[in-house]
């Protein structure tokens, strides 16, 4: 088995501690692991995002396709040349129309005034602990409850939807994976689904039964071996 760099990609509230498991049965198994930024030398990376994160590496599929050998994307959203990010989150709320309370005990901040749209965007410690965490150790929650921050929410939208613009001749030239977490409450497996139906080809699509949103917790593992069978094919 050859040595692959993998770099992990977080979603939103989260920092690079959250891979913390992942990232130490690769270390161990003899692969090199950056959390969020590129490698800044002349070797291909794995890319693995997870959640929002799959807009980052998507973002970076499009700047740097050349560095990356392929790009996982784990119950994450995607981007592509027709598939937006307010494509994904129209979808979203149509999917979510009539659910009470979807959003639980989150916290949305004004920090620019109650009379402006929100600044910022916190899970709340139910909604984790029953969308995200709900097949992980309870340690895992007590860690993250502990770590979560404010995401802070895109003010300028014609920048936003600017920045987030990809093209078939760069985003598309990166093989992408998905990994569907078939547990997951957050992202529940038909929204995954229709994610990868709407932002194809990708060159394997993978399932990890009994995994949560937070599948780095709740199935580290059975994520690790797949991650390491992709350093073996690309």
């Amino acid at each position: 088995m050859g040595k692959s760099h993998f770099v992990l990609i977080h979603g939103i509230n989260y920092g690079a501690w959250c891979w913390y498991k992942v990232s130490s049965l690769l270390k161990s198994a003899g692969h090199d692991v950056t959390s969020l930024d590129m490698a800044a030398s002349d070797e291909k990376v794995i890319l693995v995002g997870h959640s929002f994160g799959g807009i980052y590496i998507s973002m970076a599929m499009e700047r740097f396709p050349h560095k990356i050998s392929v790009a996982v994307f784990v119950t994450a959203f995607v981007l592509t040349e027709n598939l937006t990010h307010p494509d994904i989150i129209q979808e979203f709320r149509r999917r979510r129309d009539g659910e009470e309370n979807w959003s639980m005990d989150s916290t949305n901040f004004f920090f620019d005034g109650p009379n402006n749209p929100p600044t910022a965007l916190l899970f709340g410690p139910k909604f984790m602990e029953c969308k995200m965490y709900q097949l992980s150790p309870p340690e895992d929650l007590t860690l993250a409850l502990s770590l979560v921050r404010p995401f802070p929410l895109f003010r300028d939208k014609e920048l936003f939807l600017k920045e987030m613009k990809v093209s078939m001749e760069k985003n598309g030239r990166v093989p992408k994976i998905f990994i569907i977490c078939k547990g997951d409450n957050m992202i529940k497996e038909d929204s995954q689904r229709w994610i990868i139906q709407k932002s194809g080809p990708f060159v394997e699509v993978n399932e990890i039964n009994d995994s949560d949103h937070m599948v780095m917790f709740s199935k580290p593992k059975e994520l690790t071996s797949l991650l390491q069978q992709f350093a073996d094919k690309y």
